[in-house]
C-alpha cells in the first residue's frame, strides 16, 4: 500500500465534495482502517459499522470547524477511528451477559496501519525542519540523537570540549523546538522541556 502526504488543496476538495478527492479518501482510508480493524473487530458488519460512522464523524468536523494541520489528515482519521472504535467495544461489550463463555475482544496492542501512517508523518516532518536547521545545528542533532554516538567522539569531531558540547546542543534544539513549534502550529512538541 502506498502511503499519501495530504495538504491543504486536499481537504479544501474533500470539503468541497469534489468527487475525485472523495473516491480518494473513501478508498485510502477504507483499506487502513479495514486493516487496523481487521484484528479487532471479527465481524465484517461491525468493521462496516466503524468504518462508516468514522467518516461521518471526520467529514463533520471537517465541515463545521475545518483542520488546522492539513497535512495530519491520516493522523486525525486514526483519532477519529480509535474513538467510534472505543465506543464500539464499549456498547457491544454491555449487551453481552457475564455468565456467557463469549469474552469480549481485546484490542490489539502494537501499531497499526493508522498509527504508521502518523508516525511517518510526524518522521517527515522532522526531516524536513532539520534541512532547514544551519548545518552545524543539523549534523549535530544528528550525529548525537539520530545516530546515538558517543558525546566524546562528537565532541572530538566538532572541535570543542564536551561542556561546549553540552551548550551547542542545547542551541540545536532549542532551534530545532521552535521550528517544530512554528511547523505545527505552536504547540510546543511532546516531552519538549530542554
Amino acid at each position: 500500500m502506498q502511503f499519501h502526504s495530504f495538504d491543504a488543496g486536499y481537504v479544501d476538495d474533500l470539503c468541497a465534495g469534489d468527487r475525485r478527492t472523495q473516491e480518494h479518501f473513501a478508498g485510502y482510508f477504507t483499506q487502513l482502517i479495514q486493516l487496523k480493524l481487521g484484528s479487532r473487530l471479527h465481524s465484517p458488519q461491525a468493521i462496516e459499522d466503524v468504518r462508516q460512522e468514522t467518516f461521518v464523524r471526520v467529514f463533520s468536523v471537517l465541515r463545521k470547524d475545518g483542520l488546522r494541520q492539513p497535512e495530519r489528515l491520516g493522523a486525525f482519521v486514526n483519532s477519529i477511528c480509535n474513538h467510534v472504535l472505543l465506543e464500539y467495544l464499549r456498547t457491544s461489550s454491555r449487551g453481552e451477559s457475564l455468565d456467557e463463555e463469549v469474552r469480549p475482544e481485546l484490542p490489539a496492542v502494537g501499531a497499526d496501519a493508522l498509527d504508521m501512517v502518523a508516525a511517518r508523518q510526524i518522521k517527515d516532518k522532522v526531516r524536513e525542519i532539520l534541512l532547514d536547521l544551519a548545518p552545524r545545528d543539523r549534523l549535530l542533532l544528528k550525529a548525537v540523537f539520530l545516530d546515538e554516538r558517543d558525546r566524546d567522539e562528537v565532541s572530538r569531531e566538532f572541535g570543542v570540549d564536551r561542556e561546549y558540547l553540552r551548550v551547542l546542543l542545547h542551541r540545536a534544539k532549542r532551534e530545532f523546538k521552535t521550528a517544530y513549534s512554528k511547523s505545527i502550529g505552536g504547540r510546543a512538541p511532546l516531552g519538549a522541556s530542554a
